[in-house]
């Protein structure tokens, strides 16, 4: 299979201190610490699946051994796998090398991956912003969408349909940032989706949304758009990708849906990297869920 989409249900997460203390023992020490610096457990969760997402996905999809991972961040914070180990096809060519995307935001964190292709992934929470009106949050936004995008925004019905209409559009532009990796340097006006007619179901996967880039429409990208609950929209923007010679570029496979795993399926292929270490559970368990304004309005977080 050459696509894989999972999503982990972060906000429900309740790990045990056992739990805890072997999640910590199976990521890298440099990620520990870095979960352990998050003041608030929401956030230290959502970074502790999207470790094990990561490592699941290179040992069970690559066949690199969890104990010979190495994840290391780029100069944007991507994380990406360095100096992984070749993986042969049963023909002696190279097969096309994997690219992989996080995001998190509400209650999931999420994994994309595809061989042979660029990935990007955007996951947003429809919510309404917590110190302006549907009206000011919109007017502060203005410039991060073009005229025909907020055409179709102000048109979707009522202020809750509208904020949909608006994440939505987020959602696949930082789909499209992240898969080409260029960062809050990238002006969004650039970009302007068409979205498709159908309406968007938990039980299906939509690729009819077209991209125009400086005008001229990107007939080279393609971008599935999916539901997790009602209120978790996901981008995965595919895209070329830069191939050896003797990979053949493989045909796009059918859209892949969001499987939802369990803690006991981030942790099935795991081994221990370290010893264990009490304080991290001593640091988890001090904080707080989540700042006690709520809802979480923030846009564009990823892993």
């Amino acid at each position: 299979m050459d696509s894989v989409r999972w999503a982990f249900r972060c906000r429900s997460w309740t790990p045990s201190r056992a739990d805890w203390l072997f999640a910590a023992r199976c990521i890298q020490r440099e990620e520990k610490e870095r979960i352990e610096q998050f003041m608030f457990a929401k956030d230290a969760k959502s970074a502790m699946a999207g470790r094990l997402l990561l490592r699941r996905f290179v040992c069970e999809k690559i066949g690199v051994p969890w104990s010979e991972i190495r994840l290391e961040r780029s100069p944007r914070g991507k994380p990406y796998l360095a100096a992984p180990i070749k993986v042969i096809s049963n023909s002696g060519h190279d097969p096309p090398v994997w690219s992989f995307n996080l995001s998190h935001q509400g209650d999931f964190t999420v994994l994309a991956a595809e061989r042979g292709l660029q990935v990007g992934v955007d996951l947003m929470k429809t919510t309404m912003p917590g110190s302006s009106s549907v009206p000011e949050f919109f007017r502060i936004m203005s410039r991060q969408f073009t005229a025909y995008e907020w055409s179709t925004i102000h048109s979707a019905g009522s202020e809750g349909q509208q904020l949909t209409a608006f994440y939505r559009h987020w959602a696949l532009k930082e789909s499209f940032i992240k898969a080409i990796g260029t960062g809050l340097g990238f002006n969004l006006q650039r970009l302007e989706f068409h979205l498709s007619s159908e309406a968007l179901t938990q039980d299906r996967v939509l690729r009819q949304t077209r991209m125009y880039l400086d005008e001229e429409e990107e007939s080279d990208w393609t971008f599935e758009e999916s539901l997790l609950d009602a209120d978790h929209h996901v981008a995965v923007a595919l895209g070329p990708a830069n191939l050896p010679e003797s990979a053949t570029l493989r045909p796009l496979s059918p859209p892949t849906a969001f499987t939802q795993l369990t803690f006991c399926d981030l942790i099935a292929s795991a081994s221990p990297l370290t010893q264990e270490d009490v304080a991290s559970w001593d640091c988890f368990k001090t904080k707080a869920e989540a700042p006690q304004r709520q809802p979480d309005t923030s846009v564009g977080l990823s892993c």
